[in-house]
């Protein structure tokens, strides 16, 4: 049976627990028509929850050219995220189906999260704050003890892989902090006036830079571009983080890479395969740090992410959508 114009929307939300595990409500969304939200949706499930969907949003709950195919109903995708690779934007835009993301919420957040990264690896405070509830300072002789090398960010040199919204605001705290930028990116857009800023090849930047930081979109060009030849070009005092995206990544040469004293340490917030596998490398490997997927996950951002698809149902609703992926 056809559908009245004048029926509110039915609005299907496949994984909404992460953007919200009850600090984060969907009322602004709910008022734009009938909402159901499922805070996960197993592959198996997918068609019979969307079927009747002329609104759907997505995270990571994947939308195929075959599922697409079998909505009858659909009219909008909203991916409740910036990267939108889990829909088949093409065959959406064969049906008239415009998809939108949310192109930025997060830019703050992840960089504050690439420092916080950084600083732990610097310092290892929490390894401190164990060792002293475990009785160690209690049992030191001297006023004070530390366990790993303390480093000083100050005067060392931040390289960038991808100098994007999110890379240029972590360049941005380098910068405050004291430290000389280089940056690696395909498209060199308007360089910052920093001291010592400069653009670099990546394989400049690896052999350089005392931190690396990955803050790219994933491509198929750099898929493992991080591997055992880049990095036995780097420092043995320098360290890796990756808040961008874990393929960038091949896990089992930085681990080689840890456990031979190649690097100096890693911090890494994504992984190849979410959530992380048991036999992941990374997870015994030495002065790594893995944390899972956070960077983009405080509360401010991930309000600012049901504002900005509230807005983007709304624009569709009124005949103008925004951050549409797959335009005509």
């Amino acid at each position: 049976m056809a559908r009245k114009a004048t029926e509110r929307p039915r609005i299907v939300v496949l994984d909404g627990h992460t953007l919200n595990p009850g600090d984060n409500p969907w009322d602004e969304v709910g008022g734009l028509g009938v909402l159901t939200v499922h805070d996960r949706t197993a592959p198996e499930l997918i068609l019979g929850r969307a079927r009747d969907a002329d609104v759907v949003l997505t995270n990571k709950t994947p939308l195929t050219r075959e599922t697409v195919a079998q909505l009858p109903e659909l009219r909008f995708v909203g991916v409740l995220a910036t990267g939108y690779n889990v829909v088949d934007v093409a065959a959406c835009r064969e049906r008239g189906i415009p998809v939108s993301n949310v192109p930025e919420y997060g830019t703050r957040s992840v960089a504050q999260y690439v420092f916080a990264l950084l600083l732990e690896l610097s310092h290892r405070i929490g390894d401190h704050d164990r060792s002293v509830k475990a009785g160690e300072w209690t049992r030191c002789p001297d006023f004070c003890f530390w366990k790993t090398p303390q480093v000083e960010l100050d005067g060392k040199t931040m390289g960038i892989v991808g100098f994007g919204r999110i890379g240029r605001a972590v360049g941005e705290i380098a910068h405050a902090l004291g430290m000389r930028v280089i940056a690696a990116d395909v498209a060199r857009r308007d360089a910052p006036a920093w001291p010592a800023f400069a653009w670099a090849s990546v394989e400049e930047l690896f052999r350089t830079a005392d931190v690396v930081s990955l803050n790219c979109a994933l491509t198929a060009d750099n898929q493992g571009m991080v591997n055992a030849r880049l990095l036995a070009t780097m420092k043995r005092t320098a360290f890796l983080v990756n808040a961008a995206r874990g393929p960038l990544v091949v896990e089992r040469d930085l681990a080689e890479a840890l456990a031979a004293g190649t690097i100096a340490g890693a911090a890494v917030d994504v992984v190849s395969t979410e959530p992380v596998k048991p036999d992941n490398p990374l997870l015994a490997a030495p002065r790594c740090i893995v944390t899972p997927h956070m960077a983009w996950a405080s509360t401010e951002a991930r309000r600012r992410l049901m504002q900005t698809t509230a807005g983007n149902i709304r624009a569709f609703l009124s005949g103008s959508p925004t951050n549409v992926v797959n335009p005509a």
